[in-house]
């Protein structure tokens, strides 16, 4: 683990820097409501209410709204590793894949455990200079445990080229 895996997981876990990081980088999530509820180094679970705001005309929550969690569930274990890192890398979706269960009604929790397989893919990408991806899975359960939907997010991560500035 690097430092700014740390620094990054701090600044997320400050309820005011926390809400400041969603409204100016993803003012969406702000405003459905989705929150992290636990995060480390390998895990993270992502909440999102049953509102006005996330509903569908069927009364359930709102499929995009899922997405949503279910990718922050694995992009802030990304974020976490990216953080700080010299040389910088760069990450980007590449791919989202989906399987819905049931019906969302209520709080729908999303839990990601795959951060040592997006650890070593960044490692990777740094070692090699070549781009890596990996397959990040994140479940969404209710508050029963039953699941909702399973949600495969794949990752793409790449050592951003590095400038030279000439002092002419």
């Amino acid at each position: 683990m690097h430092t700014g895996t740390n620094r990054f997981l701090a600044i997320i876990r400050h309820p005011l820097k926390y809400r400041w990081f969603l409204l100016t980088r993803l003012p969406a999530a702000f405003f459905s409501g989705v929150r992290i509820r636990t995060v480390d180094n390998d895990r993270c679970a992502v909440s999102v209410p049953y509102k006005w705001f996330t509903r569908n005309p069927f009364r359930s929550t709102y499929f995009a709204c899922l997405a949503m969690a279910a990718e922050m569930s694995t992009g802030v274990l990304a974020m976490a590793q990216c953080y700080g890192r010299r040389p910088a890398v760069s990450m980007l979706v590449t791919g989202l894949e989906a399987a819905y269960t049931r019906k969302a009604k209520g709080i729908s929790i999303f839990t990601c455990s795959d951060g040592e397989l997006i650890r070593q893919a960044i490692e990777e990408a740094i070692a090699t200079g070549e781009s890596r991806t990996v397959r990040a899975e994140s479940v969404g359960r209710n508050a029963a445990g039953e699941e909702l939907a399973r949600f495969h997010i794949t990752w793409s991560f790449r050592q951003k080229e590095t400038t030279i500035v000439s002092p002419n």
